[in-house]
């Protein structure tokens, strides 16, 4: 039966070392007060203190040390680790998946919009028609995003001379033409 090993008394006992190292990156009013240990591999010790971090509940700072033969303890890492209980970010999402997640939503909710008009019987508009009778083919553009349709960092790509939504092959006529005016000087 195998049995845990004894952490070693040297780096239990240097709260003072951890603290110095925690005040190094962080403001000492952060830090809270000791909060345990964990024994790592290799006789590595985390030392655990409280975070008084607003918007951090259930985290700890730990400093892990680790001494070798009869050298004193060394400070290998310091970090902010969560707890139990504490509030984690939830898992990251590519975008593309958000973006193929979402459409498939929308088309859910439109199947389901028209299953309702069937049903009370207001087919008297076409699907591209609004009540004014213009036609809706702008939104149905929209409808035909996916994900080619954007960069890797999820900007729009752009089209046809179009910066930022604007239509930059469209001038502006009535302006004045001020290359007349210069050539005079």
């Amino acid at each position: 039966m195998s049995s845990t090993p004894e952490p070693d008394p040297r780096l239990l006992a240097a709260h003072d070392l951890a603290l110095a190292a925690l005040h190094e990156i962080t403001a000492p009013s952060t830090v809270g007060p000791a909060a345990g240990y964990t024994l790592e591999d290799d006789g590595v010790v985390s030392l655990r203190f409280g975070n008084t971090m607003e918007g951090y509940p259930g985290w700890y700072w730990t400093v892990s040390l680790a001494v070798t033969d009869d050298a004193d303890p060394t400070v290998l890492e310091v970090e902010l680790l969560p707890g139990e209980g504490a509030l984690l970010a939830p898992e990251w999402v590519p975008w593309a998946v958000r973006l193929a997640e979402y459409q498939a939503a929308q088309a859910a909710l439109a199947a389901e919009e028209r299953e309702n008009a069937d049903a009370e019987g207001d087919d008297d508009l076409d699907d591209d028609e609004d009540e004014s009778g213009e036609d809706d083919d702008e939104l149905d553009d929209l409808d035909d995003l996916d994900a080619s349709d954007f960069d890797d960092d999820g900007s729009p790509i752009l089209h046809s001379g179009d910066v930022d939504g604007v239509d930059i092959d469209v001038l502006d006529e009535s302006a004045p033409d001020d290359e007349d005016d210069d050539s005079d000087r």
